[in-house]
């Protein structure tokens, strides 16, 4: 082990499901599940891409716990997972919320500076 890696933090659950959601290819991918499970052939077959680009996509799908997959027989069938997804929103709501208290509070202070000014 490496210094690096010996004072590197493993990586927070919120932090996979962003880096899986960065990329167009796989936020696609996540759309289209919405529907319906599918397996990895009718999933690709939108994207312009090599067969081992695209399950690469999909392996960061499922290691971020976007997505879960079954495999019955040769084919393997992927499947949305939401509590990942509701992780995410979680955050966002907060971070929102966050936001929106300080925009208030700074337009709160330009009124103020404004009616000072008069």
């Amino acid at each position: 082990m490496t210094p690096a890696t010996a004072l590197a933090t493993p990586p927070v659950p919120i932090d996979a499901v962003f880096r899986a959601l960065a990329d167009p290819t796989r936020r696609g991918v996540l759309e289209r599940l919405v529907n319906s499970p599918a397996s990895v052939s009718e999933l690709a077959e939108p994207f312009d891409m090599a067969l081992p680009s695209f399950v690469e996509h999909l392996r960061v799908l499922e290691g971020s716990g976007l997505v879960s997959s079954q495999k019955t027989g040769r084919v393997r069938t992927y499947r949305i997972s939401t509590e990942p997804m509701k992780l995410a929103e979680n955050w966002l709501s907060k971070q929102r919320t966050l936001w929106e208290r300080r925009l208030d509070q700074l337009d709160e202070y330009m009124l103020t500076l404004k009616e000072e000014n008069k």
